[in-house]
């Protein structure tokens, strides 16, 4: 049992297309947590120089830049807070609204799920471990850091059909279900850069009106394929 590239992206395509605007509200949705966390890592990136540039100047300089290193960390922050306690859930529910468009209509509303779930302390530790193990990995070897990525890809999308199960479980069942799948995932992934290149001369418009929600649901096609397998090997009931 086997999927291959053309038929999850022809898939992903029929799925995205019969509840189009849907798609396209809820991929946005996505896309803009996907910004935060670039915003929050430049943003970063940029206060050490702006404290350096000031601090060279007296006093006055100093001061300013003190406070501006200050307020750029507490933005900082809140942008991380953000990300953990809102943005997962959203993740999560993004991932939840594309599974059930594949054989259903669902709302744009299906987005905020994990927040009604009654499972949200264990979505949100869940979240948070899959995205600072991946980072961790990827700040001390950049390779280990991408197939890390490629082995909790799955997280979300059993969070989505699964809320409340143990966080070691979903770590197991995804890092299963990716067994032998990652390199071929990777090079799915590297089959939308012409879109994604697209989407760059077009300033985005393309990226939300297509490529993004045409995106989501071809990965949601992958899950489906994995659970399918899933159950058929036995190792989830």
């Amino acid at each position: 049992m086997s999927w291959t590239r053309d038929r999850l992206k022809t898939n992903g395509r029929i799925a995205f297309k019969k509840n189009y605007w849907s798609c396209v509200a809820v991929a946005v949705i996505m896309g803009i947590i996907t910004g935060l966390s670039g915003v929050n890592g430049g943003r970063a990136g940029g206060s050490a120089s702006q404290n350096s540039w000031y601090g060279t100047d007296g006093f006055g300089y100093l001061f300013a830049g003190l406070a501006i290193t200050m307020t750029a960390i507490i933005v900082t922050l809140i942008i991380l807070a953000l990300e953990i306690f809102v943005g997962s859930l959203l993740e999560v529910g993004g991932k939840r609204f594309f599974v059930l468009n594949k054989t259903e209509n669902p709302t744009v509303g299906t987005i905020f799920d994990a927040f009604r779930s009654g499972h949200y302390v264990n979505v949100v530790l869940a979240m948070f471990l899959k995205n600072l193990f991946t980072s961790l990995w990827t700040l001390l070897f950049v390779i280990p850091g991408i197939v890390k990525h490629y082995e909790y890809l799955m997280i979300p999308y059993i969070l989505a059909e699964n809320p409340g199960m143990d966080r070691k479980e979903a770590f197991q069942i995804s890092k299963r279900m990716m067994d032998g799948q990652k390199m071929e995932t990777f090079i799915l992934d590297l089959s939308f850069i012409g879109w994604i290149l697209l989407s760059a001369i077009t300033c985005g418009i393309v990226g939300i009106f297509y490529v993004n929600p045409y995106r989501e649901a071809t990965f949601a096609e992958l899950y489906a394929f994995n659970k399918a397998k899933a159950y058929e090997e036995g190792y989830i009931r």
